[in-house]
């Protein structure tokens, strides 16, 4: 099998714009009834929080994993995007399955991302103009980010809750997150049912804890 879920629009998303997915009720001054202005000012946050760590730019991993724990994951809403991505196998799990799920989902998320944060230098991001009417309740924010000279498309697709706006998706170069793991959760579901992919989650989690790299 190839490199299953180490999908290098992932590792690009946390490299350029790592805080995404960040939201909770106006902290640091961020809006969360603003989709755009908060994904501005937490982009921005995080961004400044990595390129001022040294121990994340020497790439450790104890720090990366904080940081992206403390600033990033909190706030996502890992539960809904992990039911998109199984799909209909969601309604199929069990209860415990589907916690199961959830929790070795985000921690494969965690430790994709960890290694791109180390690799923060001086991107540079451009949002591009917020189109959106004002009873919508799915949003896109579009930006584009300067890497080495090429502009690079990220949008964030958010959803309104009662407490606020919540990313739950991201298209990075025309690949949404989403869907891209829609079609391998899929194949592994047929291949061994959800268990199967929860066991391949859990192991492929620990290989990288490990830090082996995936065959």
């Amino acid at each position: 099998m190839k490199r299953f879920f180490l999908i290098p629009l992932f590792t690009a998303f946390i490299s350029f714009a790592g805080a995404a997915f960040a939201q909770q009720s106006a902290p640091n001054g961020v809006d969360t009834n603003s989709p755009d202005g908060m994904i501005k000012t937490v982009t921005n946050q995080v961004l400044d929080t990595i390129r001022a760590d040294k121990s994340i730019k020497s790439g450790d991993i104890n720090r990366i994993t904080q940081v992206v724990n403390q600033q990033i994951l909190p706030y996502t809403d890992f539960r809904r995007t992990t039911q998109l991505a199984m799909g209909r196998a969601w309604r199929s799990a069990s209860p415990q399955q589907q916690d199961q799920m959830v929790e070795q989902f985000k921690m494969l998320l965690i430790r994709t991302y960890s290694g791109a944060l180390s690799q923060v230098r001086d991107q540079q991001v451009q949002f591009m103009p917020f189109r959106a009417n004002p009873g919508d309740t799915d949003v896109v924010v579009r930006s584009q980010v300067m890497n080495n000279g090429q502009p690079v498309e990220l949008d964030y697709r958010l959803y309104k809750t009662p407490q606020g706006w919540r990313v739950y998706d991201l298209n990075v170069a025309g690949a949404w997150l989403i869907q891209a793991y829609q079609q391998q959760f899929s194949a592994k579901i047929n291949e061994s049912g959800v268990q199967g992919l929860i066991q391949f989650l859990t192991q492929r989690n620990n290989d990288l804890a490990a830090g082996k790299q995936p065959s």
